[in-house]
């Protein structure tokens, strides 16, 4: 599968200052940004820039940003799902993972997230894509906010929807491990049958199994 990258941008005008969102971004401009300290969700800020620029290397990979000047503040990383998932055992070419999104806690509450995901969804080749993502309610940042299981929850899945990421029930053991776990799904307009199928199939794979 051809993996083509149309770049788009938006200017986001929030209380905290005026933000660029754009992407995808390719990996040479990405290492010309600074990184901001406060993105350590995952990792420590300088090895999840590090980890960017390699997913930003990839054919199928896509970095969307939040800038501040010349200030990573926020992003979106989309790529194929990992190999030991659950969710790569289809071999399915034309589905990706919204891997990680990240807003640093002086942006959080102004609606850069719903940007991101709107900027990332601009681009007509998003329409040939099964887009997933997976939610696990210990990523989350529950200290940080103050917010309960549910209200953070509630939080992501408007989110999502600003990227037109829907509810879809699964079995798959990790997310049945919490209520407040889900996957959300987007399925571009240009999909065939064959590959919803063979999406299918992954997200119910213990149901003939008593």
């Amino acid at each position: 599968m051809e993996h083509i990258k149309t770049y788009y941008s938006k200017d986001l005008v929030t209380p905290a200052g005026d933000l660029i969102i754009e992407g995808p971004i390719p990996s040479k401009q990405l290492a010309e940004y600074k990184f901001h300290e406060d993105l350590i969700a995952f990792r420590p800020s300088e090895k999840q820039h590090q980890a960017l620029l390699e997913i930003a290397e990839l054919p199928e990979g896509r970095i969307i940003i939040a800038r501040d000047g010349q200030t990573i503040v926020g992003y979106a990383t989309f790529l194929y799902p990992d190999p030991l998932e659950r969710w790569s055992e289809g071999k399915i070419e034309n589905m990706i993972e919204l891997g990680a999104i990240e807003i640093i806690p002086h942006f959080r509450g102004f609606g850069v997230g719903k940007c991101i995901l709107t900027v990332s969804m601009m681009d007509d080749a998003m329409e040939d894509y099964i887009i997933i993502t997976t939610e696990y309610y210990w990523h989350w940042d529950l200290k940080g906010t103050g917010l309960n299981v549910w209200e953070y929850r509630k939080i992501m899945e408007k989110m999502m929807n600003a990227g037109g990421l829907q509810w879809y029930a699964t079995d798959d053991p990790e997310i049945c491990s919490h209520p407040a776990n889900c996957l959300m799904v987007r399925i571009g307009s240009r999909v065939n049958s064959e590959s919803i199928q063979k999406f299918d199939r992954i997200r119910f794979m213990n149901r003939f199994m008593y």
